[in-house]
């Protein structure tokens, strides 16, 4: 709008427009340079700063850990005095009981006393633990079969060979599960444990890891099937996808792909399953992704503000319950980003379901739907009348309005926790909340084929769910009876059979 200053007109019904005009037009600039802000600090936030709304522990602990080594240099350098006082208490927590002990005893030379010649006789024993390393080591089985023959027809007699994970290869279980661990939980890549293994005077090529991870996969695809039928015929799940890079072989870049989870928590409503999550690769994130994984699928289904769910709730048999955790992160990055004290007062009340909600985590469904209808529902309630009553008030282009409408549009599926007590308000911190659990944090580039990506969705599956049962040790130490007992069942067809339980 181009306005002459010396030209202005002098009739009071023009100017009185003019004026609504210029305000209007400065309204939605306002709103657009808020706008464009929000997304340069949210920019700024995902590049230089913490992406979730609180501290991540681990990165706080790894910038402590130079000063804490420092100030431990320091302590070892000084005199130190020591004193026995076995009456004391210790402040250092007590080393794991699962944990194997080797005694080891320090008696006196000589059982004569040095004051009058007597002798020593035992009253007790001052005793102390010290956590010890026993570094790993590779050895090699060697397996004889001791040849018979008959004199009388020379009918030669042998044990049959052992199955062997990879056929024609040296490479026992146990390795193969240390050289999956490695790579898949300990995100050491296969070149440096080519490296690794030298030191140990074993000559093992990077190709040679990578057909063993290769094969070792194909034994797992039989627990990933199980364990995916296994999940999908429960009735609650949470569903998320995270984008991860693809090597685009002959491009020279990558392209994004999507690794979909589906995870089972029932632990905080005292549900009868064990938690579980799978993990399923796709090229893209289409609709048609979780419409294929879910065509059997019944029950409720968590989940955030992605579109293609809603294709889902065309299946009568699907209820999808929407996530507060996502409404929430809209106001928390409004907030940041402009410091709107409507969106830190739609953080308090979104703050004071949560409080309701960790009150009665733990409980049975029956006692949380009636603490939620108590507590919870006059504070959602509450909250979209006020939200409504802001949205009003604000610029309908400014990151704010898209923050209350985003919740106002999916109002149904968010207040669904107030009709089922089974219902979580947004994912479960075992699973996804907390993003080391996530079960897939692999290497830069994901995957340079489907085939591979495959191979990551079957061994983060194993790997998330062994861990959300409180397996402390990896799930991959699968004995020689295992790989038999599956080889079996693939030349017998029968692998759908095999039976995969977290309990």
């Amino acid at each position: 709008m181009q306005l002459d200053l010396n030209n202005l007109p002098t009739d009071t019904v023009l100017l009185q427009r003019l004026v609504r005009d210029i305000a209007t037009a400065i309204e939605h600039k306002d709103g657009e340079i808020e706008h464009l802000q929000s997304i340069i600090k949210q920019l700024q936030r995902m590049q230089f700063g913490r992406r979730s709304e609180r501290i991540d522990p681990d990165q706080l602990a790894l910038g402590l850990e130079d000063i804490d080594s420092d100030i431990g240099r320091i302590r070892e350098s000084r005199p130190t005095v020591v004193t026995d006082s076995p009456d004391a208490p210790s402040r250092r927590k007590p080393l794991p009981a699962h944990l194997p002990r080797e005694d080891v005893v320090l008696d006196v030379e000589n059982k004569v006393c040095t004051c009058c010649g007597g002798t020593l006789h035992a009253i007790g024993e001052s005793a102390s633990e010290m956590l010890d390393w026993v570094p790993a080591q590779l050895r090699v089985v060697r397996i004889a079969r001791p040849k018979y023959a008959c004199r009388s027809c020379n009918k030669v007699v042998q044990a049959a060979a052992p199955e062997r994970p990879i056929a024609g290869g040296p490479a026992s279980p146990a390795l193969l599960a240390q050289v999956l661990v490695s790579k898949y939980c300990d995100h050491t890549p296969l070149y440096r444990q080519s490296q690794i293994f030298a030191r140990h005077g074993v000559d093992l090529s990077r190709s040679t890891l990578a057909g063993w991870v290769g094969g070792a996969c194909w034994w797992l695809e039989a627990l990933h099937e199980r364990l995916c039928k296994n999940v999908f015929a429960s009735d609650h799940l949470f569903a998320d996808d995270t984008p991860v890079p693809v090597l685009d072989p002959g491009r020279g870049r990558t392209k994004t792909g999507r690794l979909w989870v589906y995870a089972r928590e029932q632990r905080p409503w005292c549900g009868p399953e064990p938690p579980a999550a799978v993990y399923l690769f796709a090229p893209d994130r289409k609709a048609e992704r979780p419409a294929a994984h879910l065509a059997d699928f019944k029950g409720v289904l968590h989940v955030d503000g992605y579109a293609g769910f809603e294709q889902l709730a065309t299946n009568e048999d699907v209820v999808l319950a929407a996530c507060w955790s996502h409404t929430r992160r809209k106001f928390y990055e409004v907030a940041e980003a402009t410091g709107s004290p409507v969106a830190t007062e739609a953080l308090r009340r979104i703050g004071e379901l949560y409080a309701i909600e960790s009150r009665v985590r733990g409980q049975s469904s029956a006692h949380r739907l009636a603490e939620r209808r108590s507590f919870s529902k006059p504070i959602v309630q509450a909250l979209h009348s006020w939200l409504e009553a802001q949205l009003l008030l604000v610029s309908g282009r400014s990151t704010l309005a898209e923050a209350i409408r985003y919740a106002l549009s999916r109002w149904e599926g968010l207040t669904r926790f107030l009709h089922d007590g089974r219902i979580e308000l947004g994912r479960v911190d075992d699973w996804r909340g907390d993003r080391r659990s996530r079960g897939f944090t692999g290497p830069a580039a994901f995957a340079s084929c489907r085939c591979r990506s495959s191979r990551h969705s079957s061994v983060s599956s194993r790997r998330s769910s062994n861990r959300a049962c409180g397996f402390t040790a990896p799930g991959f130490h699968l004995s020689h009876q295992a790989f038999a007992l599956d080889r079996s069942l693939r030349r017998a067809g029968m692998r759908k059979s095999l039976r995969v339980s977290c309990r």
